[in-house]
């Protein structure tokens, strides 16, 4: 082979750094959450130096923990932040709250990297939550209202986190739409995101949807370690979870929100507690979980991406129930690996 002419090589080489320059890894990084309803659990100081420990360079919390955003301050891990459910009417009723809770919890933290705020979690007409589902829209635009005063418009987003039980018909993927008793809800919201070009942050479980109907869904399929189905228009489907990331997506597109990513703002599968649940599966799915949404391939409806996703949980949390919730944790309250898990 010729060798290059020493400008050409130059030349080549610039390109190359250009290009380099223009790729976004930081797509490629899978985050946690971080919930804290568990005994014994580490300081949050212990756990960003985990999380740094471990290469996890993203982190989603459910609520404004002074010491955990403290303790964020210069780690450069990029966050989540949630408004609880609870705080949702007080700040939807006016924007002197709202901008007060961003005074308070992200202006007073300048060196924490706030990538999304999740204004309430898992607000639905169809569960418990739903005597907040009049505040929830007011509130999302009050707090970015607030953002945009304070000049983050550009650099942090307002969204919420949903569930995919909110999607009816979910098979085939293409035919997934929003259920009709929750449309009134969640069309408004869809079209907020869209305006304001935000991601749609969801909370995407293929361990719910396995349990829920075992006879008809392989575990294999829900573990990543399936050789795929082909759905009736066509599509290759290697695993469930694509399946139901599609299904919002097709939802999405039908309530005028085909221009929205998605964020998976949480997917795990337990360790104990319940069917299907074991250290093995647990280990399986989260690492198969991780190579899929880092490795490029994206969705059958969306190829070719990374897919921003965050796995439940950090630590197992002893507090919640059922049973099956108590075991989500990666880390044991020691900080040592419940099981041998990469990021």
């Amino acid at each position: 082979m010729v060798s290059a002419k020493p400008q050409s090589r130059a030349i080549m080489i610039l390109l190359g750094l250009l290009i380099v320059a223009t790729l976004d890894f930081t797509g490629a990084q899978t985050g946690v959450c971080y919930g804290r309803l568990g005994s014994r659990l580490p300081s949050p100081a212990d756990v960003v130096a985990l999380c740094k420990q471990n290469n996890i360079r993203r982190m989603r919390i459910y609520d404004p923990h002074r010491p955990t955003l403290q303790a964020l301050g210069g780690s450069n891990i990029e966050l989540i932040l949630g408004v609880p459910n609870i705080d949702l009417q007080n700040i939807a009723a006016s924007q002197a709250s709202a901008n007060n809770w961003v005074h308070n919890n992200v202006r007073n933290y300048p060196n924490v990297r706030f990538r999304y705020i999740a204004v309430g979690n898992e607000v639905s007409p169809l569960r418990d939550t739903a005597q907040y589902t009049r505040f929830l829209l007011p509130a999302m635009q009050n707090i970015y209202n607030a953002i945009s005063a304070a000049g983050l418009g550009n650099q942090v987003k307002v969204s919420t986190a949903v569930e995919t039980g909110l999607v009816g018909q979910s098979y085939p993927p293409s035919a997934g739409i929003f259920r009709q008793e929750v449309r009134s809800f969640i069309n408004p919201i869809v079209q907020f995101l869209a305006r304001n070009r935000a991601p749609l942050l969801v909370n995407v479980y293929p361990f719910f949807a396995y349990t829920g109907n075992p006879r008809d869904i392989s575990l294999q399929y829900a573990l990543f370690t399936s050789s795929g189905i082909v759905t009736p228009d066509g599509v290759r489907y290697q695993n469930l979870f694509d399946a139901l990331v599609d299904a919002t997506y097709s939802a999405l597109e039908k309530a005028g929100g085909s221009s929205i990513e998605i964020v998976v703002s949480e997917s795990g599968w337990p360790s104990a507690g319940g069917q299907a649940t074991s250290i093995d599966n647990a280990r399986t799915y989260n690492s198969n979980l991780i190579g899929h949404v880092t490795g490029g391939s994206g969705t059958p409806k969306r190829p070719r991406r990374n897919i921003e996703t965050y796995i439940f949980a950090l630590f197992d949390e002893d507090q919640k129930s059922p049973e099956y919730e108590k075991h989500f944790g990666l880390f044991l309250p020691n900080r040592q690996p419940k099981y041998q898990i990469t990021f």
